[in-house]
């Protein structure tokens, strides 16, 4: 999620590292069933953190360009079976691709929203409180995300 966000792998698990710090500081006396949401409403400041700071350094350093890392697709697809076919692999990868430049256009709110929902698994009451806003909130985020991907992906594939 984090590496979505800020599409940089480094920053990503600097993040993560930062996150998983804070939660064990500050909440290692909650019930363990707590720790999943808590974890990811700190995620989600983390970014959100990730974000300003950076906003503040290229107004105060305009002048450098930033960069991000490219290669994570291929990485992961370097590690695929040998029993998938080089055509198999190739659509594969691309469908990959293209989910990840979708999410990637989404709104930051959706893209932790669907993220949390789809790939992490939370429920709607646990991802209202890893993203400290209400259960209807994170339904509409949700399905805008969908909507959005299902367009965007629909698109690319036609």
């Amino acid at each position: 999620m984090a590496e979505i966000a800020t599409q940089n792998q480094s920053d990503a698990l600097d993040i993560v590292q930062d996150t998983m710090i804070k939660l064990v500081e500050k909440y290692a006396d909650k019930p363990a069933d707590e720790w999943r949401p808590l974890f990811y409403r700190i995620l989600q400041s983390r970014i959100t953190d990730y974000f300003r700071r950076r906003t503040l350094q290229q107004k105060i350093f305009f002048w450098k360009t930033s960069y991000s890392e490219e290669g994570e697709v291929q990485d992961e697809i370097d590690k695929a079976s040998d029993y998938i076919s080089p055509e198999r692999e190739l659509s594969g990868q691309r469908n990959i691709e293209n989910v990840v430049a979708a999410i990637k256009q989404l709104p930051l709110r959706q893209q932790q929203c669907f993220m949390l929902r789809s790939w992490e698994g939370l429920s709607v009451s646990e991802t209202a409180i890893a993203m400290g806003c209400s259960e209807g909130s994170v339904k509409t985020h949700y399905s805008r995300a969908k909507d959005a991907l299902r367009s965007t992906i629909s698109e690319t594939v036609a």
